[in-house]
């Protein structure tokens, strides 16, 4: 389903999601107060425009509130950004993302009416160190504090072995979610499905069952 997407800030945050949303076939509008950077994001998004996004009139004028989705990934101008995100929710848009560069940034967005506060450089930092420390995760995406999906590299000892066989569920308190063959990925797969040297797979589960099973050799 297509969704529209408008990212405010486009910096090398905001362009890169609004290039990974374009690829994944969404509307994106691209927005920033800077003429240049709007120019240089141009192939990165449906349509991008020079707007001041602390301007009320401003967010008026492109129909802000027919958005599906904001993100503001304003970059360093903390004051911007946080009127942005209030002025959003005044207009009536249904969800707002933003990026906080610290904290307390994030704590003000938050009190100030976003729905989702992110911490790119902090959540980069988290995940290259969980891959670092568990080599055999490729991805993992937090689902909270205790839970996960993760995609792990199949250990040498559980191949050419059926999902039945290894209980994965019983022994270890995670549930097999899919299969991936290489490029092909298999969801919900068959309890007789036979796991094959260089599968990986996806697993959801407590993140500490999660750690213990990306662990074995």
């Amino acid at each position: 389903m297509v969704k529209q997407y408008a990212v405010i800030g486009l910096g090398r945050f905001g362009t890169s999601l609004a290039g990974n949303l374009l690829q994944a076939g969404q509307e994106v509008l691209g927005v920033d107060v800077n003429e240049e950077r709007v120019e240089d994001a141009q192939s990165a998004v449906t349509h991008a425009v020079i707007a001041d996004s602390t301007d009320p009139e401003a967010l008026k004028s492109i129909g802000i509130r027919n958005f599906d989705t904001v993100i503001v990934a304003i970059g360093n101008d903390i004051q911007a950004s946080i009127l942005t995100v209030l002025l959003l929710k005044e207009e009536g848009v249904k969800k707002v993302i933003a990026k906080a560069l610290n904290k307390p940034h994030g704590q003000v967005l938050d009190k100030v009416g976003a729905d989702w506060v992110i911490f790119p450089e902090r959540d980069m930092g988290e995940r290259v160190a969980h891959m670092l420390l568990s080599p055999n995760v490729l991805n993992f995406i937090e689902l909270s504090k205790e839970y996960s999906v993760e995609e792990i590299k199949v250990p040498a000892s559980m191949t050419n072995r059926t999902l039945r066989e290894l209980d994965v569920r019983a022994k270890y308190n995670l549930s097999v979610i899919a299969i991936r063959h290489g490029k092909n990925i298999n969801i919900s797969p068959s309890p007789d499905e036979t796991i094959e040297e260089g599968d990986v797979l996806v697993v959801i589960g407590g993140n500490r069952d999660l750690e213990r099973f990306a662990n074995l050799q």
